[in-house]
């Protein structure tokens, strides 16, 4: 199993900064892919950012130019960091990886447990 750690989320007002982070740990063979997704209250969680292990990335078009997803390999850890935020920023982010346990395993998807991150004045 594929356990995921996030930490980073909290309260912020508009137009301020939070880095989240998320570090994979377990019986990891390899990771083709690390992200986040959200979900507002009531809502749908939805993607925001991944990046795979070759560090391609692909972003929600209500994040680009604000969101940066960057990624440590050796770490099996990845960031986000989140500028110019907005009050409709705020959701519950999950950590996403894409990974096996063994070479000969399927790729499967793991989540995180969830950080709260408020964007309020």
């Amino acid at each position: 199993q594929v356990q995921l750690v996030e930490s980073g989320g909290g309260l912020v007002q508009p137009g301020g900064s939070l880095r989240l982070s998320c570090a994979a740990s377990g019986s990891i063979f390899s990771i083709s892919a690390m992200g986040w997704f959200r979900q507002g209250s009531g809502k749908q969680r939805t993607l925001v950012a991944l990046i795979t292990s070759s560090g391609a990335t692909n972003y929600a078009n209500s994040v680009e130019g604000r969101f940066t997803i960057s990624r440590d390999n050796a770490k099996n850890t990845n960031y986000l960091q989140m500028d110019s935020l907005k009050p409709e920023d705020t959701a519950v982010y999950y950590c996403y990886a894409l990974g096996q346990t063994t070479a000969r395993s399927t790729p499967s998807p793991y989540w995180g447990q969830g950080t709260q991150v408020t964007v309020s004045s």
